[in-house]
């Protein structure tokens, strides 16, 4: 189609100016704006020719991680896969992650889309292509300014779902996702992740109390294309597909990244793959890319800063605050936390009242640091965590934490923009692969 191709030369065009005068990786918005300008259905043209599915990943936590580990696991297996490795999980992002590939005739040529998208915007890509599956993992209270109560949340996955075409893999032990079942049309195959019920006591670890009703709540019965979860320790896991292991193993696997929270997600990206692969999902193949695969940016990724570790650890509510210092919290490291308040963080930063920081108890916070880094410091005041000093500039910050505590591990907890312009920063400092580039281009054809 003529228009499409003038909208991918255009949106490249633009995309390649924003590299130019930005010096990032051009995945603004301004690119997708481009296009859509001159082909208003530019989206759907673009994704016609992927033929093995058009999967959606959402749900409040996990979603970058989760995308990640689902794309390696389909590469793995052979698959030729178009994502959004920015983790741009708004429309127009993901329109500019496409400008990014080499089109043919504005054509993408991939076997496979797997898209992160929030769950407001998950709406908007479904309006304009409807996906064939998608994969919900959770909901929990986040950005209340920009989503509301946590049912709103549920019901826009709900409606997500409701737009798919094939199938849905949902979190068994979640209750707002698992009712979803209950919504979807006939034919829409239905398959499920969660925790091996060994394992079922550590649900707590994931789950807001205050804020989920689940006396009316029981899992539904495995089958043996439902992915279920045995954490091994805090890295290593295994997957058993029925409740008896009739559908086969994956593991015992050691991820490179940290915690239950990274557990659940290889295990819903593990589900994903076979319910998308059927009799072609391998084993071996699926271990080597969970094996394998590394920390999203910002994701418990882990950076050498002039030969001690400094992991970066992204926090945007409260489930994934408390999750993170379950997984984090205890070791004895130097602490910074960083919290902004732009519109990709939230605006409001009461939740930070609903997470416990006892567990920094012990050895207190260096600094507390960004928009907020006031509002942080007397949060961890009023859970008796010394803090040693407050920088609301990030870059001073940063540099102080580096200066005063070379010489051992560090750690910094972090909001979504506070996570960007840092890992930014430790980037040029220590010369870090870009943000969003560590996925190759499996894409071919012409331009």
């Amino acid at each position: 189609m003529l228009k499409t191709t003038v909208a991918a030369l255009a949106g490249k065009a633009a995309r390649r100016a924003a590299r130019l005068r930005g010096g990032g990786t051009g995945g603004s918005a301004l690119p997708g704006l481009v296009a859509e300008k001159i082909d208003p259905g530019f989206l759907a043209h673009a994704l016609a020719d992927v033929r093995g599915g058009i999967v959606v990943v959402s749900g409040t936590n996990g979603k970058t991680t989760t995308t990640k580990m689902l794309v390696a696991v389909l590469r793995a297996h052979g698959e030729t896969v178009f994502t959004n490795p920015t983790g741009s999980n708004f429309t127009r992002g993901v329109i500019s992650s496409l400008l990014s590939e080499r089109l043919r005739r504005g054509r993408l040529q991939a076997d496979i889309a797997v898209l992160e998208l929030d769950e407001a915007h998950a709406l908007h890509f479904g309006r304009a292509v409807a996906p064939t599956h998608a994969l919900l993992l959770n909901v929990a209270r986040d950005q209340l300014d920009r989503f509301a109560e946590i049912d709103h949340t549920a019901g826009l996955l709900t409606q997500l779902a409701a737009m798919t075409t094939q199938g849905v893999v949902l979190n068994r032990d979640d209750p707002f996702v698992n009712r979803i079942a209950t919504t979807l049309a006939p034919g829409i195959d239905v398959s499920w992740f969660g925790l091996d019920a060994a394992a079922a006591d550590r649900l707590g670890e994931l789950s807001e109390h205050d804020s989920r009703e689940q006396d009316d709540f029981a899992p539904p019965a495995a089958g043996e294309r439902d992915g279920l979860l045995t954490p091994i320790d805090e890295q290593r896991l295994q997957i058993t597909f029925g409740a008896e292991g009739e559908g086969g193993r994956v593991g015992p696997v050691t991820l490179r990244q940290r915690g239950l929270a990274a557990m659940i997600n290889a295990t819903a990206a593990t589900a994903m793959a076979r319910h998308l692969l059927g009799s072609d999902f391998r084993t071996d193949a699926t271990e080597q890319a969970l094996r394998t695969v590394a920390p999203p940016f910002g994701r418990g990724e882990v950076v050498d800063a002039d030969g001690t570790p400094l992991e970066l650890v992204l926090v945007k509510n409260p489930a994934g605050f408390t999750v993170a210092l379950g997984t984090y919290g205890s070791t004895p490291t130097a602490t910074m936390i960083a919290i902004n308040d732009d519109y990709a963080d939230g605006r409001d930063v009461s939740w930070l009242y609903d997470v416990s920081f006892e567990s920094l108890r012990d050895k207190g916070v260096a600094l507390t640091t960004g928009v907020r880094g006031w509002d942080m410091a007397l949060r961890l005041q009023y859970d008796d965590v010394p803090v040693a000093a407050t920088e609301v500039d990030l870059a001073r910050a940063l540099e102080t934490f580096l200066a005063d505590h070379h010489d051992e591990p560090k750690r910094i907890f972090c909001t979504y923009t506070a996570m960007l312009a840092l890992r930014r920063m430790l980037g040029e400092r220590y010369d870090l692969p870009e943000m969003g580039v560590d996925a190759p281009d499996t894409t071919g054809g012409a331009a």
